[in-house]
């Protein structure tokens, strides 16, 4: 029986992801060249935590999906891990709001094979999303990009998604910021907005799972579309 009264720490949360990851998660060389390239490139370090981007990848392949919407390119390690498990006449369109992000996304995807697969919009992710249509509809919706502007997001997500499909929006904890109070920065005001909203929208179905590891104290939402 486990000792739950013990407090536990980030070094505590590292330890138990380094830990299962090293028994499950084997990135691809590609996966590590593309961080390798990001970090060489000066991109700051905020991207998807690799067990995470391998659960996006098994995401794609469990639903069989052939589109993927992706919101925040960065340096395109999240993107990488679900391109590859996208069939081969699949697609992954990304925005990014950084011309240089993209740039060296593109490369990435470029060493690792999959630029055929991928498309990278440049710009702010409300006016690429405006520009989109849903025909062929997304079959999932991957948004981690500025928390203040995640409702926006997740509302064009939805209208770019077949009845069934997943929405996921990263971010939603924010070390318990999201539950305090005494926070009101944009972001998290962002995250507030997003959760009031889905609490009364019929046409979905979500929940939050919180998450902890090397990166603190955070959690995604994972909601479906219903209709």
């Amino acid at each position: 029986m486990t000792d739950s009264s013990r407090p536990t720490t980030i070094e505590d949360w590292t330890r138990s992801e380094e830990y299962t990851a090293a028994h499950l998660i084997s990135p691809p060389q590609c996966v590590l060249d593309a961080a390798s390239a990001s970090v060489a490139a000066g991109l700051p370090d905020m991207a998807t935590s690799a067990p995470e981007a391998k659960f996006l990848g098994l995401l794609v392949r469990t639903h069989k999906a052939k589109r993927v919407l992706e919101i925040g390119t960065l340096g395109g390690y999240s993107g990488i891990w679900m391109a590859l498990a996208l069939p081969e006449d699949g697609e992954l369109v990304t925005l990014e709001f950084s011309d240089h992000h993209a740039a060296v996304a593109q490369k990435n995807f470029e060493n690792a094979g999959l630029a055929h697969k991928i498309k990278i919009h440049v710009g702010p992710a409300i006016h690429s999303l405006a520009k989109l249509e849903p025909s062929p509809p997304f079959d999932i919706v991957f948004i981690d990009a500025d928390s203040e502007n995640c409702l926006p997001y997740f509302l064009e997500g939805k209208r770019l998604i077949s009845p069934g499909g997943v929405i996921l929006v990263d971010n939603i904890i924010r070390y318990g910021q999201t539950a305090d109070p005494a926070a009101n920065d944009p972001k998290t005001e962002g995250v507030r907005s997003l959760l009031r909203h889905i609490k009364t929208d019929r046409e979905v179905e979500a929940t939050v799972t919180q998450t902890i590891g090397g990166r603190g104290f955070d959690g995604f939402l994972y909601a479906t579309r219903l209709t």
